[in-house]
Protein backbone atom coordinates (compact mmCIF):
# COMPACT_ATOMS: atom_id res chain seq x y z
CA UNK A 1 0.00 0.00 0.00
CA UNK A 2 1.14 3.31 -0.83
CA UNK A 3 2.50 6.31 1.18
CA UNK A 4 -0.67 8.78 1.72
CA UNK A 5 -0.63 11.95 -0.55
CA UNK A 6 0.38 15.29 0.91
CA UNK A 7 -2.68 16.47 0.85
CA UNK A 8 -4.22 13.45 2.82
CA UNK A 9 -1.01 14.10 5.11
CA UNK A 10 -1.96 17.69 5.30
CA UNK A 11 -5.69 17.11 6.49
CA UNK A 12 -4.65 14.88 9.16
CA UNK A 13 -3.74 15.60 13.00
CA UNK A 14 -0.52 14.63 14.53
CA UNK A 15 0.07 12.22 17.09
CA UNK A 16 1.54 14.11 19.88
CA UNK A 17 -0.52 12.39 23.33
CA UNK A 18 0.96 9.77 25.67
CA UNK A 19 -0.79 7.74 27.65
CA UNK A 20 -0.20 10.00 30.58
CA UNK A 21 -1.87 12.88 28.87
CA UNK A 22 -4.61 11.15 27.71
CA UNK A 23 -5.32 9.83 31.10
CA UNK A 24 -5.03 13.54 32.49
CA UNK A 25 -7.32 14.69 29.51
CA UNK A 26 -9.98 12.02 30.70
CA UNK A 27 -9.64 13.41 34.69
CA UNK A 28 -9.55 16.73 33.50
CA UNK A 29 -13.17 16.02 31.59
CA UNK A 30 -14.89 13.93 34.73
CA UNK A 31 -13.54 15.24 37.64
CA UNK A 32 -14.36 18.97 36.98
CA UNK A 33 -16.72 20.78 37.99
CA UNK A 34 -19.78 18.16 37.85
CA UNK A 35 -18.87 16.65 41.19
CA UNK A 36 -19.51 20.19 42.30
CA UNK A 37 -22.45 20.98 40.39
CA UNK A 38 -24.52 17.69 40.01
CA UNK A 39 -24.65 16.31 43.87
CA UNK A 40 -27.84 18.90 44.68
CA UNK A 41 -30.56 17.94 41.31
CA UNK A 42 -29.51 14.72 42.10
CA UNK A 43 -30.17 14.54 45.84
CA UNK A 44 -33.17 16.67 45.05
CA UNK A 45 -34.37 13.84 42.65
CA UNK A 46 -33.21 10.60 44.96
CA UNK A 47 -33.61 11.95 48.56
CA UNK A 48 -31.99 9.17 50.39
CA UNK A 49 -31.12 7.39 47.57
CA UNK A 50 -28.51 9.38 45.98
CA UNK A 51 -25.69 6.79 46.65
CA UNK A 52 -27.99 4.35 44.65
CA UNK A 53 -28.03 6.97 41.78
CA UNK A 54 -24.56 7.09 41.90
CA UNK A 55 -23.92 3.55 41.92
CA UNK A 56 -26.53 3.32 38.81
CA UNK A 57 -24.66 6.03 37.13
CA UNK A 58 -21.51 4.47 37.86
CA UNK A 59 -22.42 1.01 36.32
CA UNK A 60 -23.61 2.54 33.00
CA UNK A 61 -20.75 4.47 32.94
CA UNK A 62 -18.68 1.62 33.35
CA UNK A 63 -20.82 -0.19 30.42
CA UNK A 64 -20.56 2.82 28.26
CA UNK A 65 -15.98 3.02 29.04
CA UNK A 66 -15.89 -0.30 28.28
CA UNK A 67 -17.82 -0.17 24.73
CA UNK A 68 -15.91 2.57 24.05
CA UNK A 69 -12.31 1.54 24.31
CA UNK A 70 -12.83 -1.37 22.42
CA UNK A 71 -14.25 0.68 19.53
CA UNK A 72 -11.34 2.99 20.17
CA UNK A 73 -8.91 0.73 19.68
CA UNK A 74 -10.32 -0.88 16.78
CA UNK A 75 -10.80 2.99 14.95
CA UNK A 76 -8.80 5.11 16.32
CA UNK A 77 -9.92 8.33 14.35
CA UNK A 78 -11.40 11.73 15.71
CA UNK A 79 -14.67 11.56 16.02
CA UNK A 80 -15.56 8.86 18.76
CA UNK A 81 -19.02 7.25 18.63
CA UNK A 82 -19.58 9.29 15.13
CA UNK A 83 -17.23 7.28 13.98
CA UNK A 84 -18.38 4.04 15.79
CA UNK A 85 -22.03 4.52 14.67
CA UNK A 86 -21.33 4.98 11.23
CA UNK A 87 -18.65 1.71 10.37
CA UNK A 88 -20.79 -0.67 12.44
CA UNK A 89 -24.25 0.78 12.25
CA UNK A 90 -24.95 2.26 9.10
CA UNK A 91 -24.69 6.21 8.37
CA UNK A 92 -27.41 7.30 10.14
CA UNK A 93 -26.72 6.42 13.44
CA UNK A 94 -23.33 7.25 13.18
CA UNK A 95 -24.52 10.84 12.19
CA UNK A 96 -27.45 10.95 15.35
CA UNK A 97 -24.37 9.68 17.75
CA UNK A 98 -22.41 12.81 16.52
CA UNK A 99 -25.62 15.13 16.02
CA UNK A 100 -26.19 14.39 19.73
CA UNK A 101 -22.45 14.66 20.67
CA UNK A 102 -22.22 18.20 19.20
CA UNK A 103 -25.42 19.71 20.54
CA UNK A 104 -25.49 17.89 24.21
CA UNK A 105 -22.03 18.73 24.74
CA UNK A 106 -22.62 22.44 23.28
CA UNK A 107 -24.96 23.10 26.00
CA UNK A 108 -22.07 21.41 28.67
CA UNK A 109 -19.77 23.33 27.89
CA UNK A 110 -22.54 26.39 28.45
CA UNK A 111 -23.51 25.07 32.15
CA UNK A 112 -19.08 24.79 32.64
CA UNK A 113 -18.16 28.40 31.65
CA UNK A 114 -21.81 29.65 33.75
CA UNK A 115 -20.22 27.25 36.77
CA UNK A 116 -17.32 29.60 36.41
CA UNK A 117 -18.57 32.79 36.62
CA UNK A 118 -20.90 31.29 39.39
CA UNK A 119 -17.66 31.30 41.36
CA UNK A 120 -15.51 33.97 40.42
CA UNK A 121 -17.84 36.76 40.25
CA UNK A 122 -22.03 35.77 41.05
CA UNK A 123 -22.73 39.04 39.58
CA UNK A 124 -21.32 38.76 36.45
CA UNK A 125 -21.58 35.07 35.87
CA UNK A 126 -22.23 35.53 31.92
CA UNK A 127 -19.54 37.95 31.16
CA UNK A 128 -17.05 35.73 32.87
CA UNK A 129 -18.38 32.96 31.49
CA UNK A 130 -18.05 34.49 27.98
CA UNK A 131 -14.35 35.40 28.44
CA UNK A 132 -13.64 31.91 30.21
CA UNK A 133 -14.93 30.73 26.62
CA UNK A 134 -12.71 32.69 24.36
CA UNK A 135 -9.76 32.62 26.56
CA UNK A 136 -9.65 28.28 26.10
CA UNK A 137 -10.70 28.42 22.98
CA UNK A 138 -7.69 30.36 22.01
CA UNK A 139 -5.45 27.90 24.07
CA UNK A 140 -6.90 24.63 21.87
CA UNK A 141 -6.33 26.76 18.95
CA UNK A 142 -2.71 26.44 19.56
CA UNK A 143 -1.98 22.93 19.79
CA UNK A 144 -3.46 20.13 21.72
CA UNK A 145 -0.39 19.58 23.75
CA UNK A 146 -0.63 23.45 25.51
CA UNK A 147 -3.90 22.23 26.23
CA UNK A 148 -2.88 19.03 27.91
CA UNK A 149 -0.03 20.62 29.97
CA UNK A 150 -2.83 23.44 31.21
CA UNK A 151 -5.03 20.41 31.86
CA UNK A 152 -2.54 18.68 33.99
CA UNK A 153 -2.23 21.69 36.05
CA UNK A 154 -6.19 21.66 36.49
CA UNK A 155 -6.47 18.19 37.37
CA UNK A 156 -3.69 18.11 39.99
CA UNK A 157 -5.33 21.49 42.09
CA UNK A 158 -8.89 19.70 41.84
CA UNK A 159 -8.04 16.73 43.09
CA UNK A 160 -6.23 18.45 45.85
CA UNK A 161 -9.02 20.44 47.07
CA UNK A 162 -11.15 17.31 47.07
CA UNK A 163 -9.05 15.67 48.99
CA UNK A 164 -9.38 18.70 51.84
CA UNK A 165 -13.13 18.35 51.51
CA UNK A 166 -13.32 14.79 51.84
CA UNK A 167 -10.52 15.06 54.85
CA UNK A 168 -12.64 17.79 56.57
CA UNK A 169 -15.85 16.28 56.33
CA UNK A 170 -14.97 12.71 57.78
CA UNK A 171 -12.86 13.97 60.77
CA UNK A 172 -14.99 16.60 61.52
CA UNK A 173 -17.38 16.61 64.37
CA UNK A 174 -20.31 16.89 62.50
CA UNK A 175 -20.03 13.76 60.51
CA UNK A 176 -22.57 11.10 61.06
CA UNK A 177 -22.24 8.21 59.13
CA UNK A 178 -25.92 7.37 59.46
CA UNK A 179 -26.61 9.92 57.12
CA UNK A 180 -25.72 7.42 54.39
CA UNK A 181 -28.70 4.85 55.38
CA UNK A 182 -31.78 4.56 52.40
CA UNK A 183 -34.91 5.71 53.50
CA UNK A 184 -38.83 5.46 52.29
CA UNK A 185 -38.14 8.51 50.77
CA UNK A 186 -35.68 7.03 48.09
CA UNK A 187 -37.95 6.06 44.93
CA UNK A 188 -37.46 3.98 42.32
CA UNK A 189 -37.86 6.56 39.35
CA UNK A 190 -36.08 9.05 41.65
CA UNK A 191 -32.78 7.28 41.52
CA UNK A 192 -33.43 6.77 38.11
CA UNK A 193 -33.71 10.64 37.20
CA UNK A 194 -30.54 11.06 39.89
CA UNK A 195 -28.09 8.66 37.81
CA UNK A 196 -29.18 10.34 35.00
CA UNK A 197 -28.05 13.97 36.28
CA UNK A 198 -24.77 12.32 37.53
CA UNK A 199 -24.31 10.84 34.58
CA UNK A 200 -23.05 14.01 33.63
CA UNK A 201 -20.45 14.04 35.69
CA UNK A 202 -18.98 11.22 34.36
CA UNK A 203 -19.08 11.42 30.88
CA UNK A 204 -15.99 12.94 30.06
CA UNK A 205 -14.12 9.59 29.10
CA UNK A 206 -15.50 10.28 25.58
CA UNK A 207 -12.58 12.80 24.93
CA UNK A 208 -10.05 10.22 25.03
CA UNK A 209 -11.79 8.54 22.29
CA UNK A 210 -12.63 11.81 20.62
CA UNK A 211 -8.95 12.44 20.08
CA UNK A 212 -7.64 9.13 18.79
CA UNK A 213 -6.00 10.58 16.14
CA UNK A 214 -4.07 12.85 18.37
CA UNK A 215 -2.77 9.77 20.34
CA UNK A 216 -0.22 7.98 20.00
CA UNK A 217 -0.33 3.96 19.52
CA UNK A 218 -4.06 4.27 20.28
CA UNK A 219 -5.17 0.63 19.72
CA UNK A 220 -3.02 -0.16 22.91
CA UNK A 221 -3.30 3.79 24.87
CA UNK A 222 -7.12 4.81 24.95
CA UNK A 223 -8.51 1.59 26.47
CA UNK A 224 -5.77 1.58 29.04
CA UNK A 225 -6.55 5.37 29.60
CA UNK A 226 -10.16 4.96 29.52
CA UNK A 227 -9.81 2.63 32.05
CA UNK A 228 -7.84 4.57 34.54
CA UNK A 229 -9.64 8.04 34.33
CA UNK A 230 -12.74 6.37 34.82
CA UNK A 231 -11.50 4.24 37.73
CA UNK A 232 -9.83 6.97 39.40
CA UNK A 233 -12.80 9.03 38.91
CA UNK A 234 -15.43 6.61 40.69
CA UNK A 235 -13.27 6.41 43.57
CA UNK A 236 -13.25 10.21 43.75
CA UNK A 237 -16.73 10.71 43.11
CA UNK A 238 -17.63 8.08 45.70
CA UNK A 239 -15.63 9.55 48.25
CA UNK A 240 -17.09 13.27 48.44
CA UNK A 241 -20.36 11.64 47.89
CA UNK A 242 -19.80 9.85 51.31
CA UNK A 243 -18.31 12.63 52.78
CA UNK A 244 -21.37 15.79 51.71
CA UNK A 245 -23.59 13.26 53.06
CA UNK A 246 -22.51 12.25 55.80
CA UNK A 247 -22.20 16.19 56.74
CA UNK A 248 -25.20 17.76 55.19
CA UNK A 249 -27.66 14.76 55.06
CA UNK A 250 -29.61 14.45 51.85
CA UNK A 251 -32.44 16.81 52.87
CA UNK A 252 -29.91 20.15 53.40
CA UNK A 253 -27.67 18.48 50.26
CA UNK A 254 -30.59 18.97 47.85
CA UNK A 255 -31.12 22.78 48.64
CA UNK A 256 -27.74 23.79 48.68
CA UNK A 257 -26.51 25.99 46.12
CA UNK A 258 -22.65 24.95 47.03
CA UNK A 259 -23.43 21.69 48.80
CA UNK A 260 -18.95 21.24 48.90
CA UNK A 261 -18.35 24.72 50.47
CA UNK A 262 -21.38 24.49 52.76
CA UNK A 263 -20.08 20.80 53.59
CA UNK A 264 -16.56 22.44 54.93
CA UNK A 265 -18.16 24.96 57.16
CA UNK A 266 -20.62 22.63 58.90
CA UNK A 267 -17.72 20.56 59.57
CA UNK A 268 -16.06 22.99 61.22
CA UNK A 269 -13.59 23.92 58.50
CA UNK A 270 -14.61 27.35 57.08
CA UNK A 271 -11.27 28.67 56.20
CA UNK A 272 -11.57 25.97 53.61
CA UNK A 273 -14.69 27.12 51.88
CA UNK A 274 -12.90 29.80 49.52
CA UNK A 275 -10.32 27.31 48.34
CA UNK A 276 -13.27 25.05 47.56
CA UNK A 277 -14.97 28.12 45.60
CA UNK A 278 -11.38 28.26 43.97
CA UNK A 279 -11.21 24.56 42.86
CA UNK A 280 -14.67 24.58 41.87
CA UNK A 281 -14.02 27.94 39.47
CA UNK A 282 -10.68 25.73 38.22
CA UNK A 283 -12.49 22.31 37.58
CA UNK A 284 -15.14 24.09 35.55
CA UNK A 285 -12.46 25.53 33.80
CA UNK A 286 -10.92 21.91 33.44
CA UNK A 287 -14.20 20.71 32.08
CA UNK A 288 -14.80 23.51 29.68
CA UNK A 289 -10.80 22.71 28.44
CA UNK A 290 -11.37 19.25 27.32
CA UNK A 291 -15.33 19.84 26.13
CA UNK A 292 -14.41 22.27 23.83
CA UNK A 293 -11.28 19.86 22.57
CA UNK A 294 -13.96 16.67 21.91
CA UNK A 295 -16.73 18.49 20.69
CA UNK A 296 -14.41 20.07 17.68
CA UNK A 297 -12.97 16.88 17.17
CA UNK A 298 -16.02 15.27 16.26
CA UNK A 299 -17.64 18.35 14.61
CA UNK A 300 -14.05 18.15 12.33
CA UNK A 301 -15.17 14.64 11.60
CA UNK A 302 -18.61 15.38 10.67
CA UNK A 303 -17.27 18.12 8.77
CA UNK A 304 -15.78 15.59 6.36
CA UNK A 305 -18.39 13.54 5.84
CA UNK A 306 -20.52 16.61 4.67
CA UNK A 307 -22.91 16.37 7.46
CA UNK A 308 -21.68 19.53 8.89
CA UNK A 309 -20.39 22.32 6.61
CA UNK A 310 -17.08 20.84 4.99
CA UNK A 311 -15.54 24.12 5.61
CA UNK A 312 -15.47 23.50 9.12
CA UNK A 313 -12.72 19.78 8.05
CA UNK A 314 -9.77 21.94 7.61
CA UNK A 315 -6.62 21.61 9.87
CA UNK A 316 -4.08 24.52 11.13
CA UNK A 317 -1.21 24.19 8.97
CA UNK A 318 0.83 25.33 11.87
CA UNK A 319 -0.78 24.29 15.26
CA UNK A 320 -2.20 21.11 13.80
CA UNK A 321 -5.66 21.75 15.10
CA UNK A 322 -9.34 21.99 13.32
CA UNK A 323 -9.05 25.55 13.96
CA UNK A 324 -12.12 26.29 11.91
CA UNK A 325 -14.16 23.62 13.70
CA UNK A 326 -12.42 25.00 17.21
CA UNK A 327 -13.54 28.59 16.53
CA UNK A 328 -17.59 27.89 15.12
CA UNK A 329 -17.85 25.97 18.61
CA UNK A 330 -16.21 28.53 20.67
CA UNK A 331 -18.51 31.22 19.13
CA UNK A 332 -21.56 28.39 19.98
CA UNK A 333 -20.93 28.15 23.66
CA UNK A 334 -20.27 31.80 24.22
CA UNK A 335 -23.24 32.64 22.68
CA UNK A 336 -25.00 30.02 24.90
CA UNK A 337 -23.37 30.70 27.90
CA UNK A 338 -24.49 34.54 27.86
CA UNK A 339 -28.00 33.41 27.57
CA UNK A 340 -28.79 29.91 29.58
CA UNK A 341 -28.44 28.75 32.92
CA UNK A 342 -26.79 25.90 34.53
CA UNK A 343 -29.08 23.17 35.61
CA UNK A 344 -31.54 23.21 32.54
CA UNK A 345 -28.28 22.71 31.03
CA UNK A 346 -27.14 19.85 32.79
CA UNK A 347 -30.28 18.30 31.83
CA UNK A 348 -30.42 18.75 28.14
CA UNK A 349 -26.85 17.69 27.81
CA UNK A 350 -27.20 14.13 29.73
CA UNK A 351 -29.99 13.40 26.81
CA UNK A 352 -27.56 14.21 24.29
CA UNK A 353 -24.95 12.16 25.70
CA UNK A 354 -27.00 9.30 26.91
CA UNK A 355 -27.93 8.67 23.35
CA UNK A 356 -24.23 8.69 21.88
CA UNK A 357 -23.49 6.32 24.32
CA UNK A 358 -26.50 3.81 23.39
CA UNK A 359 -24.93 3.80 20.18
CA UNK A 360 -21.53 2.97 21.46
CA UNK A 361 -22.86 0.28 22.92
CA UNK A 362 -24.96 -1.12 20.01
CA UNK A 363 -22.03 -0.59 18.38
CA UNK A 364 -19.67 -2.47 20.15
CA UNK A 365 -22.30 -5.24 20.31
CA UNK A 366 -21.66 -5.63 16.57
CA UNK A 367 -17.77 -6.70 16.95
CA UNK A 368 -16.77 -9.84 16.61
CA UNK A 369 -14.00 -11.18 19.30
CA UNK A 370 -11.01 -11.27 17.31
CA UNK A 371 -12.24 -7.63 16.69
CA UNK A 372 -11.53 -6.68 21.07
CA UNK A 373 -15.79 -7.50 21.46
CA UNK A 374 -16.60 -6.90 25.18
CA UNK A 375 -18.63 -9.76 27.04
CA UNK A 376 -21.91 -9.65 25.74
CA UNK A 377 -23.44 -8.11 28.87
CA UNK A 378 -21.68 -5.06 28.68
CA UNK A 379 -22.71 -3.39 25.45
CA UNK A 380 -26.76 -4.91 26.87
CA UNK A 381 -26.50 -3.16 29.84
CA UNK A 382 -24.70 0.17 28.62
CA UNK A 383 -27.75 0.41 25.89
CA UNK A 384 -30.57 -0.20 28.05
CA UNK A 385 -28.86 1.63 30.89
CA UNK A 386 -28.50 4.97 28.88
CA UNK A 387 -32.02 4.20 27.37
CA UNK A 388 -33.55 4.34 30.54
CA UNK A 389 -31.64 6.96 32.11
CA UNK A 390 -32.48 9.28 29.38
CA UNK A 391 -36.06 8.75 29.93
CA UNK A 392 -36.26 9.38 33.15
CA UNK A 393 -34.51 12.88 33.08
CA UNK A 394 -36.86 15.92 34.33
CA UNK A 395 -39.97 16.58 31.73
CA UNK A 396 -38.28 19.65 30.18
CA UNK A 397 -34.78 18.34 29.27
CA UNK A 398 -36.82 15.05 27.26
CA UNK A 399 -38.27 17.22 25.88
CA UNK A 400 -36.08 19.53 24.76
CA UNK A 401 -33.39 16.49 23.89
CA UNK A 402 -36.16 14.52 21.96
CA UNK A 403 -36.50 18.13 19.86
CA UNK A 404 -33.32 18.43 19.00
CA UNK A 405 -32.84 14.87 18.15
CA UNK A 406 -35.66 14.78 15.56
CA UNK A 407 -34.37 18.53 13.99
CA UNK A 408 -31.28 17.02 13.07
CA UNK A 409 -32.88 13.40 11.85
CA UNK A 410 -35.02 15.65 9.79
CA UNK A 411 -31.80 17.53 8.27
CA UNK A 412 -29.89 14.24 7.71
CA UNK A 413 -33.11 13.41 5.69
CA UNK A 414 -33.15 16.63 3.58
CA UNK A 415 -29.58 16.67 3.31
CA UNK A 416 -29.74 12.64 1.39
CA UNK A 417 -32.93 13.89 -0.42
CA UNK A 418 -30.83 16.63 -1.71
CA UNK A 419 -27.75 14.22 -2.22
CA UNK A 420 -30.01 11.56 -4.43
CA UNK A 421 -31.79 14.14 -6.81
Amino acid sequence: MGKPSAAADADRLQRHLGAFDAVVIGLGSMVGAGIFAALAPAASAAGSGLLLGLALAAVVAYCNATSSARLAARYPQSGGTYVYGRERLGDFWGYLAGWGFVVGKTASCAAMALTVGSYVWPTQAHAVAVAAVVALTAVNYVGVQKAAWLTRAIVAVVLAVLAAVVTACLTGSTADTGRWAIGADAGFHGVLQAAGLLFFAFAGYARIATLGEEVRDPERTIPRAISVALGITLVVYAAVALAVLAVLGPDRLAHSAAPLADAVRTAGAPGLAPAVRVGAAVAALGSLLALILGVSRTTLAMARDHHLPHVLAAVHPRFRVPHRAELTVGAAVALLAATTDVRGAIGFSSFGVLVYYAVANASAWTLTPAEGRPPRIVPVLGTAGCLVLAFALPGGSLLWGAAVLVLGAAAYAVRLRAART
